[in-house]
Formats: C-alpha cells, sequence, structure tokens
C-alpha cells in the first residue's frame, strides 16, 4: 500500500463524487495525503452544501471505515490567471458576486499563506462550449475557450503552483484518446485541447523537473459516465464501443484511474516524467473495431470465398 503520510495534495476540478477528480483524491486521502479541493467557482455553494448534508458520505468512506475529508476548499476558475481578467460582468455575476481571489495566481497565494508548500497537483478539469458541434462547425470563440480551460489551464496551474511544490514532487492531467484517434461527435476544439495537454506533458516535464525537480505525467483515461462526461451527449456510446473492442470486456472504474494516479504521484515512481499513461482497459491498442458491421460482413464475404475455393481444390 502507498504511504504518502506528510504529503499535501492540490486537487483543481472536483465539482461532485462522480468523476475523476474525486476517485483520485480518495485514493490520496487513502494513502494518508492531506487533500485540498479547487471547486470551480459557480458550483462551490452547491459542492458544499452537499457535502454538509451527507450527499457524499457514502462515496467518502475508506478502507478503514472512516470518512475522508478535504484540509481546505478553494473557490476557483481555471480560465483566469489574475483576478483582473476577470471582466466586469463575470464579476458582478450572481454566481460569482460574493467570491473572491478565485483566478488561479489569488488561489495559489492563498494556498501558500494557508499551508506554505504542496506535494501533489492534479489538473482533472476540462470544458468547452461547443463540444457538441464538428471541428468544422467550431467557431473560433469556441474553439479558443476549449484550449484555455482545458490545455492552457494545466500550464497556468503549474506555473504558478511550480514555486510552492516541494522538490521530489508530483503533477498529473487527464486526458483522452481522441487527443490522437479521431473520435466522431468529441468536438469544440476539445480533440485539440488533449492533444495539446498531452505535448504540453512533455515539455512542462522537461522544464519543470529542471527548474523545480518536479515530476509530470498524464493518463489517459477511457470513457466514465462521470456528470462531466453526460454533457458530451454521447458518452454511453463511448462506454459501449469501448466494451466492445478494448482488450478487456469490462467497465471501466474510476478507482481504477485513480489508482494508477496516486502511483504516478508518489515517491514510488520518482523516475516517471513525461508520460502520457492510458488506463483504458487496452482500447488505445487497438487498430481495428472487431464490432464493425463492414468487418463483420467483409468476413462473411471471407469465409464464403475460402469455402468455394476449398471446395473448388477438392474436385
Amino acid at each position: 500500500m502507498l504511504n504518502l503520510k506528510g504529503k499535501r495534495a492540490f486537487i483543481a476540478g472536483i465539482g461532485d463524487d462522480q468523476g475523476f477528480g474525486w476517485a483520485i483524491a480518495k485514493a490520496l486521502a487513502e494513502a494518508g495525503a492531506e487533500i485540498l479541493i479547487g471547486t470551480w467557482a459557480p458550483i462551490v455553494r452547491i459542492f458544499k452544501t452537499s457535502w454538509a448534508n451527507g450527499k457524499f458520505d457514502e462515496s467518502r468512506q475508506l478502507s478503514d471505515g472512516t470518512l475522508w475529508n478535504y484540509a481546505k476548499l478553494y473557490p476557483m476558475d481555471a480560465v483566469y490567471d489574475t483576478m483582473d481578467d476577470v471582466p466586469q460582468e463575470v464579476r458582478e455575476n450572481k454566481r460569482y458576486a460574493e467570491l473572491s481571489n478565485y483566478a488561479i495566481q489569488d488561489v495559489v497565494k492563498l494556498v501558500e499563506a494557508d499551508f506554505g508548500k504542496i506535494d501533489i497537483l492534479v489538473h482533472s478539469l476540462a470544458n468547452a462550449p461547443e463540444v457538441t458541434k464538428d471541428l468544422l462547425d467550431t467557431s473560433r470563440k469556441g474553439y479558443l475557450s476549449a484550449m484555455s480551460s482545458s490545455a492552457y489551464s494545466f500550464i497556468s496551474l503549474l506555473a504558478h503552483f511550480g514555486p510552492i511544490l516541494n522538490p521530489g514532487g508530483s503533477v498529473l492531467s487527464l486526458t483522452y484518446i481522441a487527443s490522437e484517434r479521431v473520435v466522431p461527435g468529441y468536438g469544440g476544439g476539445m480533440s485539440s485541447a488533449k492533444a495539446a495537454l498531452e505535448s504540453d506533458t512533455r515539455t512542462l516535464a522537461w522544464e519543470a523537473g529542471r527548474k523545480w525537480n518536479v515530476r509530470v505525467n498524464a493518463i489517459s483515461a477511457g470513457p466514465l459516465r462521470s456528470r462531466a462526461a453526460r454533457a458530451i451527449g454521447m458518452i454511453d456510446d463511448m462506454i459501449a464501443y469501448s466494451k466492445a473492442n478494448a482488450p478487456l470486456v469490462k467497465d471501466l472504474y474510476a478507482e481504477e484511474v485513480a489508482d494508477v494516479a496516486a502511483f504516478l504521484l508518489s515517491p514510488k515512481a520518482s523516475a516517471v516524467t513525461g508520460i502520457t499513461m492510458y488506463v483504458d482497459n487496452g482500447l488505445h491498442a487497438m487498430g481495428l473495431a472487431v464490432d464493425s458491421v463492414s468487418r463483420t460482413k467483409q468476413g462473411s464475404e471471407q469465409d464464403k470465398t475460402l469455402k468455394e475455393t476449398h471446395a473448388s481444390n477438392a474436385s
């Protein structure tokens, strides 16, 4: 079992108890790490209320029966690097009006003031306002928004948290196979953002490794029916496709991704950096859809041809 006692982790992007971010936080807590959470500013009140009312209690339970807890929760909007970047209409929005210091730079300053240093940083957030549109139909604004919130946010988080990451610390982001394979329907610039995220992982591993002696990795996770994934509108089809074509015919669980994440974020992976680790039941290895109708038809035709050839040779 991993031992992360004495380690402090900041998980950016937890909004409920369904996604990979939550599962990773729980796995780190199970290993003894202290957990800090960055939650998208507009849903902070909902999250805190759900937590206080016990909505997450079942999901919070650790192997010893206790409930994991966070040391502190910070409202955060990773689209903004500083509060000066926040438009006035956003500041005045009813979901933001009662909040302050939710830009990345400000959140990092608060974390430093509260806790000093951290050891682990997890980027578990992405958004594309036009994700249901084909790439050809995606507007410039929609594309740049996807890149900003889903890819550049990782760069900004590391740039600002880097100085307060302890040497030997570890950083992780979450990506998806659409970065390198065509996934029709996964649009709005999200596939582009995931490709950028993986490329940036390698470059940041070099830069952050030399500058702060921290490791930077990514996990390419298979499809999970989380709240955020349901917004894509085709998550059930993605899951069905994976089960039909992946080497392992099974559901993917957030805990499976979290276990790999905990390892990569721990000193046990002290020589691992700059990689994208696939945790997808092996789907990434496939080059042919075994449930394809065209393949089935082709296979039948080939079988018929072989039988005819064998019959001819026999006569």
